[in-house]
């Protein structure tokens, strides 16, 4: 049984994540700012009104969380808002950036005391932060901010992996989800399924590695 740490666990994918990892026996600890029914129908462990972008409440939530082990993080919370060139709001790609690429760099530093050796950090990220993938544009404070936070993966692998901590970068596909206004490919369910797979086979040969859920690498 792993001891699993889940950020924006409210809703979406980051509830299935819960929902299976408990169910198949893992020890669930989930972060959000606002739990739900659903979320609290699990029975985990469950951390509310956290706000991942500020650091005195990610430095009291590391010092309850670290009395215990962790074995995996998976930082799952995002923040989408939708741009175009001629209508960019720079407050809103900031917050994209606070969310989307610092908030899970905060979060894996807090919890570093609490992981040892054979640990994994896992970092949601999205195939639009891809610069080889890019075929439309757009988007540009998600595109952007998932390009920072896979970058701060590939960073974060080097500095693990001497303590024998792997890290993967992760896409879910295009999931039908509130964040994504009920559109999408694929219901959240499976997308958690085809997550949960990726992080169950990460291993220190594949750390640093970028991955759709479906089961292969991503250019970056």
């Amino acid at each position: 049984m792993a001891r699993i740490v889940i950020t924006g666990a409210n809703r979406g994918i980051g509830l299935e994540l819960a929902r299976i990892l408990s169910g198949r026996g893992d020890d669930v600890a989930v972060v959000c700012r606002k739990s739900s029914a659903e979320l609290d129908a699990l029975g985990v462990e469950v951390h509310e009104g956290v706000e991942l972008t500020d650091e005195a409440p990610v430095a009291a939530l590391a010092a309850v969380i670290c009395q215990k082990p962790v074995d995996i993080l998976i930082n799952n919370a995002g923040l989408l808002v939708r741009e175009t060139l001629d209508k960019l709001d720079f407050d809103s790609i900031r917050q994209q950036f606070e969310v989307n690429a610092l908030a899970p760099l905060r979060l894996t530093k807090a919890l570093l005391p609490a992981m040892g050796k054979g640990a994994k950090v896992a970092i949601v990220s999205s195939r639009v932060g891809s610069l080889a993938d890019n075929g439309s544009g757009g988007n540009y404070g998600y595109r952007m901010s998932k390009a920072a936070v896979n970058m701060a993966g590939v960073n974060l692998m080097h500095d693990l992996k001497p303590l024998g901590i792997a890290v993967i970068l992760l896409h879910p596909g295009y999931v039908r989800t509130g964040m994504t206004g009920g559109n999408g490919l694929v219901d959240a369910d499976e997308a958690a399924k085809g997550l949960i797979a990726r992080i169950d086979d990460l291993t220190l040969e594949s750390t640093g590695s970028f991955w759709h859920a479906e089961g292969y690498e991503l250019p970056w």
